[in-house]
């Protein structure tokens, strides 16, 4: 049995899962079902079974998730591997050749199988007895993708139509099909020979290049030259940006997909789910008699076919006789639906956006490669943080033009340079840093450490930040 190197895409932004998944902070890196996040359970599903062998993974992201990507590995303890920085989104097809490409480097044979970080996959057994079928059209020139098997009508996917035929090896894919009405998948749920697009591709690494070289080799020269040009940064790939720039935006689907002679579709039959919206993630959580899902801090009195979350540990989110209703709160915006409309919350982000409303895209914590911090309050000269820094972390050595910052340790100790003069705050006392001052924190113990810091001043944006020492590489 090959080696199977694995590739996560991870740079999506999972709009139609709003408030929860946003820009800043994508459904990807969430914990939506488990206790593990979604990008954590995809990485999972690649450590090294018994019949097959994975090579450590290769990630695709973006800039702003890279030190998010890192963090949420080894919590898991998986092997990081190789972190490839995409310097714009420019969807499927370009980010899964420039992973080909690197993996290549080392074997023009290698075996990849590309996987969404934010699909549901629970059953692992039986996904690997899957890829094990897949495996072998790979080794005989194949490319193959997995075809979920239809159990309603679904209108929020794609769908695959197979050679029809009563046995149960890889069928030929004979097309792809958008997006149905609810007419139309009713209609192919019943012909039977219709398959779900889970956008999960095994291919050699040879093979995928040779079908870039034929459909596609504006794309496969411009990735290319990023591959080639990229520049190692710490333990992240940075491509370059130049020849990135040139490249469309293209799914694998339209760039290669649609056009090559050589795919096949092996049929899973076990649980799958995209998690593409909330009703979709009603359908995969756990539901009382009354089909009611509801978060640990939520509250159903006469409810039905609904969907209750309180994302905040303070809050509480109560429903009374609702019906087919999706309800999210958080601690900056609540969004309440109906569960048929869940394919529509996309729509509502542009809204937001369009109103200059920032919880559109911005997350209420702020993840940094040091920890996180959350507003807690802000009003006209100040502004409130919490701020959480990890063990043995430190922010950058920085000045601010138009803030001063006092800092209170209510969790651990923190070490404080400011103008160079260093000291050990612990938790209940403080310190102030001046206006204009080169301060940094740190937290030399074993334990996350937080601190409440006030700011005072005439402007609060992130980007009144002069760094001149940083241990993450950031300008």
């Amino acid at each position: 049995m090959g080696i199977i190197t694995p590739i996560l895409l991870a740079g999506g932004s999972g709009t139609r899962l709003w408030p929860s998944s946003r820009k800043t902070y994508p459904k990807q890196f969430t914990k939506l079902i488990s206790k593990e996040t979604l990008f954590q359970q995809s990485a999972l599903k690649f450590v090294n079974s018994e019949k097959i062998e994975y090579n450590s993974i290769i990630t695709v992201t973006n800039s702003l998730f890279r030190f998010i990507v890192r963090e949420q590995l080894q919590k898991i303890g998986v092997d990081a591997g190789r972190i490839l920085i995409e310097p714009e989104a420019k969807n499927t097809a370009p980010a899964i050749l420039a992973a080909t490409l690197v993996a290549s480097k080392d074997n023009q044979d290698a075996v990849m199988i590309a996987v969404p970080s934010d699909h549901i996959i629970t059953d692992t057994k039986y996904f690997n007895e899957a890829i094990k079928v897949g495996l072998k059209e790979v080794t005989n020139g194949k490319i193959v993708t997995f075809g979920i098997k239809p159990t309603y009508p679904e209108t929020g996917y794609g769908y695959l139509q197979v050679k029809l035929d009563n046995k149960l090896d890889p069928k030929q894919v004979l097309r792809f099909i958008e997006k149905p009405n609810i007419k139309t998948a009713s209609k192919m749920l019943n012909e039977g020979n219709y398959l779900w697009n889970s956008g999960i591709f095994m291919f050699r690494a040879k093979d995928m290049i040779l079908a870039f070289e034929k459909y596609s080799q504006n794309i496969l020269s411009n990735v290319k030259k990023a591959v080639e040009l990229s520049v190692l940064d710490m333990e992240f790939i940075n491509l370059d940006l130049k020849s990135w720039r040139k490249i469309n935006k293209i799914s694998i689907d339209y760039a290669i997909m649609e056009k090559v002679n050589n795919l096949v579709a092996v049929p899973y039959n076990s649980i799958w789910s995209d998690l593409g919206n909330w009703d979709s993630v009603w359908r995969e959580t756990k539901r009382d008699k009354d089909g009611v899902s509801l978060s640990q801090n939520a509250h159903a009195i006469e409810c039905e076919n609904t969907l209750l979350r309180s994302e905040n540990k303070t809050q509480q989110i109560v429903g009374l006789g609702l019906r087919d209703i999706v309800a999210i709160s958080m601690s900056d915006a609540v969004l309440v639906a109906n569960k048929n409309k869940s394919q529509d919350v996309k729509g509502i982000v542009e809204y937001l956006k369009a109103k200059k409303i920032e919880q559109s895209e911005l997350f209420p914590k702020d993840y940094r490669p040091w920890g996180w911090f959350e507003i807690i309050s802000s009003g006209i000269g100040f502004k409130v943080k919490r701020i959480c820094v990890n063990p043995g972390a430190s922010l950058s050595l920085q000045s601010h033009k138009f803030r001063s910052e006092h800092w209170v340790v209510v969790k651990g100790s923190a070490k404080i340079t400011i103008d160079g003069d260093i000291k050990f705050v612990n938790e209940g006392q403080s310190s102030y840093v001046p206006l204009g001052a080169v301060h940094r924190l740190e937290n030399p113990g074993k334990d996350p450490m937080t601190i409440i810091e006030v700011q005072i001043g005439t402007y609060f944006g992130e980007d009144d930040i002069i760094r001149y020492e940083d241990y993450y590489s950031r300008k």
